[in-house]
């Protein structure tokens, strides 16, 4: 298993990750970091632990806004794909109906044709 080594907050921590996923943790580390970066610039030196769960925090309502507007978003697509397949159904209707009217004009003008090509006695 991958050992990748990150700093967060000024110090060092050797950590295990899954195989191919030693970038993706380093950028993690990297987010924390900044995050904990931020919070030191606007609040100063309040305590490692006090920051380091703020910061924590501060990602997780990041998070939660993120799941509540995919799940707006989803909701969106879902009501679009309604839309999409209620307006295929409606557009094989106006189909299906423009058909029947070239068939029963079609059987008219047939209907015509042979009035006219009939013989006149």
């Amino acid at each position: 298993m991958p050992q990748v080594s990150v700093t967060i907050a000024g110090r060092l921590y050797r950590m295990a990750c899954g195989e191919g996923e030693e970038e993706h943790l380093q950028g993690l580390a990297r987010r924390l970091d900044g995050k904990i970066t931020d919070l030191r610039a606007h609040f100063g030196e309040i305590g490692d632990q006090r920051i380091t769960v703020m910061a924590a925090i501060t990602m997780a309502d990041d998070l939660s806004e993120a799941e509540r507007r995919i799940a707006a978003l989803e909701a969106d697509v879902a009501e679009f794909q309604r839309e999409r397949e209620a307006g295929a159904a409606s557009i094989d209707a106006i189909g299906d109906r423009v058909a029947a009217t070239l068939d029963d004009a079609a059987a008219r003008i047939d209907k015509i044709a042979g009035s006219l090509n009939a013989p006149r006695g």
